[in-house]
C-alpha cells in the first residue's frame, strides 16, 4: 500500500507522518461491542499496510472501538489516527460548534474515548462562515505546542476560507494546514450529500495541484455508484437520485466499465483508482466491513492509471 507525506510537529520539531492512501473509514460494524467480527477487519488492513483510521467524535461508536482495538493489540505507535471536531451535537444539528472551546473539547474526549494522549491528524468536521479564522487557527495551533495534535486540517470548509485560514496561520507564525479532506470522486454530486459538507470542485483540485497539499477524500467510492447496484431506470434509493443521478454520471460509469473490461478489473476499483491517481497526493476513506471488500480496495489502489485515462474518465477528453 502506497503511503502519502502529511507534514507535522512533535515536540516542537517538524515530522513526516507517512500515511497510507488507504484510510480505514469508520463504518457501523466499527463497535467495541463487535470486535470479535470488526477486529480482524482492521487486523487484515493493518497487515496488508493500511495505518491510518479515520473516525470522528461524532461517529459515536468507533473512536470507542478504535480504542479498544490498540489497546489489545498493543500497537499505538505504528497506528495513526486523524480524527475530527467542530460538529454539531446531534441534538441541536443547527447550532454551529466551530470555536476555540468546542475544538478543546472535541479533542480532550476524543483523547479519552480513544485511550491515548495524542492525535496525528485532526480536522474540523464543519465550518461555521460566521466565525473568523484567526481564534480558530489559533485554538488549532495550540493543540500543536501541547502535543495532543501533530497536524491539522479542514473537513468541508469551501476553499476561500481555507485559503483565508492558512494565510493567517502563516502570516502569524502558526501551525499550517497540512492536509484537506472533502468529498472527491469519479462521480460528481448534484447537492452535497449530507448537510453543510463540501465536494472539491474544479478549482480546489487547481488549489491543490498548485500547493500539493494532501488530499483525504471521504465517499470517494460515491456511495457505491460504480458498484453495479444502480441504473438509471431504478429510482427507489432517493438519496443516490438525488446526488448522483445525471447523466455525466452514467457516462464516467459507461466509461468506467469499458475500462474496467480493458484491466480486468471492476467499474469501483477504477472510481476507486481515480481518486488516488491524480497529480498532487491523494488519500481515500474506505468502508470495508469484510476482507473480500477491504481486499478488493487494495487491488484497486493497486492499479495505475495515465494521465489521459483519467482525464477520459471525467469527460475532460
Amino acid at each position: 500500500m502506497e503511503k502519502i507525506i502529511v507534514n507535522g510537529r512533535k515536540n516542537g520539531q517538524k515530522i513526516e507522518i507517512a500515511c497510507s492512501n488507504l484510510v480505514m473509514g469508520a463504518g457501523d460494524f466499527l463497535r467495541a461491542d463487535n470486535m470479535d467480527f470488526a477486529g480482524p477487519v482492521l487486523d487484515q488492513y493493518f497487515e496488508m499496510g493500511g495505518n491510518i483510521f479515520d473516525t470522528a467524535r461524532h461517529y459515536r461508536h468507533s473512536e470507542k472501538a478504535i480504542g479498544a482495538w490498540m489497546n489489545m493489540r498493543g500497537n499505538r505507535d505504528s497506528v495513526i489516527i486523524q480524527t475530527k471536531g467542530g460538529h454539531p451535537v446531534r441534538e441541536a444539528s443547527d447550532v454551529p460548534r466551530v470555536t476555540p472551546e468546542a475544538i478543546h473539547e472535541d479533542i480532550s474526549v476524543s483523547l479519552d474515548t480513544l485511550q491515548t494522549d495524542h492525535v496525528e491528524l485532526f480536522a474540523l468536521h464543519r465550518d461555521n462562515p460566521d466565525v473568523e479564522v484567526g481564534p480558530i487557527m489559533e485554538a488549532m495551533h495550540k493543540e500543536v505546542e501541547d502535543g495532543r495534535v501533530y497536524a491539522i486540517g479542514l473537513s468541508n470548509w469551501e476553499l476561500p476560507r481555507i485559503i483565508e485560514a492558512n494565510e493567517y496561520a502563516v502570516s502569524h507564525g502558526l501551525t499550517p494546514l497540512s492536509f484537506n479532506s472533502p468529498n472527491f470522486s469519479l462521480a460528481k454530486v448534484n447537492r452535497p450529500r449530507w448537510e453543510n459538507c463540501v465536494s472539491a470542485s474544479e478549482e480546489m483540485i487547481r488549489w491543490h495541484e498548485a500547493t500539493n497539499l494532501p488530499l483525504f477524500s471521504w465517499s470517494s467510492q460515491a456511495g457505491g455508484f460504480f458498484s453495479g447496484r444502480f441504473s438509471e431506470e431504478d429510482t427507489r434509493d432517493t438519496e443516490m437520485v438525488e446526488v448522483y443521478y445525471s447523466e455525466a454520471n452514467w457516462e464516467r460509469y459507461s466509461r468506467a466499465k469499458q475500462l474496467a473490461n480493458q484491466k480486468g478489473c471492476t467499474p469501483i476499483q477504477i472510481s476507486l483508482a481515480y481518486v488516488l491517481t491524480q497529480s498532487f497526493p491523494t488519500a481515500a476513506v474506505i468502508g470495508p466491513e469484510n476482507a473480500t471488500e477491504l481486499q478488493s480496495s487494495v487491488a484497486a489502489a493497486g492499479i495505475k492509471l495515465t494521465a489521459s485515462e483519467v482525464d477520459w474518465l471525467d469527460l475532460k477528453a
